[in-house]
């Protein structure tokens, strides 16, 4: 597990180490956060922050995953507009025959 200090941070060489073990390892970082005991998230911020040069494409990675979550809640609160708007036409097509 990762060194935690109070209220739940974390040192600044611990995240520095992590950014720097999960640019430079060959596995996925969401396995060496996995692996560290820490949100896949935190590490990809912490390795855009600190090795920001270190591996092309990791940030861009990033904003996939948060455009991609960004869609999916986006997508899910559509679907739902949509079954309100269904239930509601159903009611009134009833209620005029």
């Amino acid at each position: 597990m990762g060194k935690k200090i109070s209220k739940g941070y974390y040192t600044l060489e611990f995240k520095q180490s992590s950014a720097k073990l999960a640019a430079e390892s060959d596995q996925p970082i969401a396995q060496t956060a996995k692996d560290l005991g820490i949100k896949e998230t935190t590490l990809y911020g912490w390795v855009a922050k600190y090795t920001p040069k270190s591996k092309p494409g990791i940030k861009a990675h990033y904003d996939a995953e948060q455009e991609l979550k960004q869609l999916r809640k986006e997508n899910a609160r559509l679907k739902q507009e949509r079954d309100i708007l269904k239930k509601a036409m159903a009611y009134l097509a009833a209620e005029t025959a």
